[in-house]
């Protein structure tokens, strides 16, 4: 349609007029002489009345006068002259200057930082990093382009004495054990780094020469502040490759030696106690999910790893199973987990003794769970949103909703902590990421059990996206436990 469109237009306007007029102006004049009068404007006549009359008389003579060809008087521009494809830049004293000031203050901001890299704030010393080694790489571009037709330009200067990493000289500088650079750059204070060191050290032998101390900080510096791998290797002495090499050890090691802090099964009667302070009798943790951005479509068209968690009162992960397709339904996470097969088919969780409701109904231990799931004898979700619902299950629904903002809080503060999980993962090393993110889950347990407080402990998290809701059918045992919960509810809550 458009290239008809556009033919139309070309074939019935002509310069200055319609196809009409062409047609009607042919009559008393040559095609060539209509648009030479289009494309040039008709100048005035300098001609007298009587010289006018002369010609018409000509004309009626049948002689035809000469015309005459008129210039114009402006000089056409003159084109610009194009330079060869290689030819030299010129380079006045002006840009040279300009360009040496802005070499002198990269290399004074790079004194600067090496000067007080043991002291600035971490974002601060890794932007001021950044931004240095971007004007390097300019620099260095200039100076290769003008090198032909500018030799009075300085080389770079020379490396500085090379000194000890800045690893070493921090463990030198921050040896009190409540230096509070230890959390600022690690997340963790010397103390509780010394005491994950000592687990996981025999998880880091085979990095030799690399030491443990070495690596474990080089893994939690790039957890904590979304480092390359490249400005971890810089201040822990090794090339990108071993730094690379220490981080996936590391998180492996984290997943191995720590699995022992998702703590459901070991000490489930402070979980139980801990949810019966917030009127929830039996709850064993709270179950829902979150996403981490990739890229690509490995992951789903949506470009997300989904996270099914189980969360305590206390914010601490119970369980966590990742690495799921963002297009796989919740309903299907849950039933490939280990968590729904220990709970169906081993009945080694949620399997301890039933506590009996003061109007005589008894309750299973159980968790709860978001709308997205089915209702099951041990998994408890919140009742759909009516206009006509009571005031049992709007009390259930109320205290549904605050328990599963755990979920959104712990995933919020892991976040926090460990910033890497913030960042789009590039496809080519996603397959690590299920890892990482279960061993920043079991360091966020670890942290808690050192008693590291969070500096964001009451700040309050929320979910950016939404899961459709479960449509299935609803087990009746389940729906039985729900309906006790709610009603013990409205006796308890305060709006009551």
């Amino acid at each position: 349609m458009g290239n008809r469109r556009g033919n139309k237009s070309k074939n019935q306007t002509g310069t200055g007029g319609t196809r009409n007029e062409m047609v009607m102006m042919g009559s008393g004049s040559s095609r060539n002489q209509y648009y030479q009068q289009q494309q040039e404007p008709e100048p005035q006549s300098s001609i007298s009345d009587s010289e006018s009359t002369n010609m018409a008389s000509t004309s009626a003579g049948k002689t035809k006068p000469k015309k005459k060809k008129y210039k114009s008087k402006q000089p056409l521009p003159t084109p610009p002259t194009i330079p060869p494809q290689n030819a030299p830049i010129e380079t006045p004293d002006a840009l040279r200057q300009n360009i040496e000031q802005v070499a002198g203050a990269t290399r004074a901001a790079y004194k600067f930082l090496s000067d007080n890299d043991l002291q600035l704030h971490p974002s601060q010393a890794l932007a001021l990093e950044a931004q240095i080694s971007a004007a390097a790489r300019s620099l260095s571009e200039i100076h290769l382009s003008l090198s032909n037709n500018s030799s009075s330009l300085s080389n770079p200067p020379p490396s500085e004495t090379k000194r000890p990493c800045w690893f070493h000289r921090f463990l030198e500088d921050a040896a009190d054990e409540y230096d509070s650079r230890w959390t600022e750059w690690f997340r963790m204070s010397k103390t509780s780094f010394t005491l994950l060191l000592r687990l996981l050290t025999p998880s880091l032998s085979g990095l030799a020469p690399v030491q443990p101390n070495y690596a474990l900080g080089a893994a939690l510096f790039r957890l904590a502040h979304s480092a390359h791998y490249k400005a971890v290797g810089n201040r822990f002495g090794m090339d990108s490759a071993t730094a690379c090499l220490a981080f996936h050890t590391v998180c492996k090691g984290v997943v191995d030696k720590l699995a022992h802090l998702f703590e459901l099964k070991t000490d489930i009667n402070r979980i139980v106690v801990g949810f019966g302070w917030i009127s929830l009798p039996n709850c064993c943790g709270v179950l829902g999910f979150d996403r981490f951005k990739v890229e690509g479509n490995l992951f789903g068209n949506d470009g997300f790893v989904m996270v099914q968690a189980l969360v305590d009162s206390e914010g601490r992960f119970l369980d966590v199973s990742a690495g799921w397709p963002s297009n796989v339904k919740p309903v299907s996470i849950l039933r490939q987990s280990e968590f729904y097969s220990r709970v169906e088919d081993s009945k080694e969780l949620l399997d301890g003794p039933a506590f009996e409701l003061k109007d005589g109904n008894s309750v299973r231990q159980y968790v709860l769970g978001e709308s997205c799931l089915p209702v099951l004898p041990w998994l408890i979700t919140p009742f759909d949103e009516t206009d006509d619902m009571d005031a049992s299950r709007r009390a259930f629904n109320s205290v549904h909703k605050d328990a599963m903002k755990m979920v959104a809080t712990a995933f919020g503060k892991v976040r926090d902590q460990w910033q890497l999980l913030t960042k789009e993962w590039k496809e080519g090393c996603v397959e690590a990421l299920p890892f990482v993110i279960v061993a920043c889950c079991l360091l966020h347990n670890f942290l808690i059990k050192c008693s590291e407080v969070s500096p964001e402990n009451n700040v309050e998290y929320t979910r950016d996206f939404e899961l459709p809701v479960f449509d299935g059918e609803v087990d009746e045992s389940g729906n039985r436990i729900r309906n006790a919960l709610a009603v013990h509810l409205s006796r308890v809550s305060p709006s009551s």
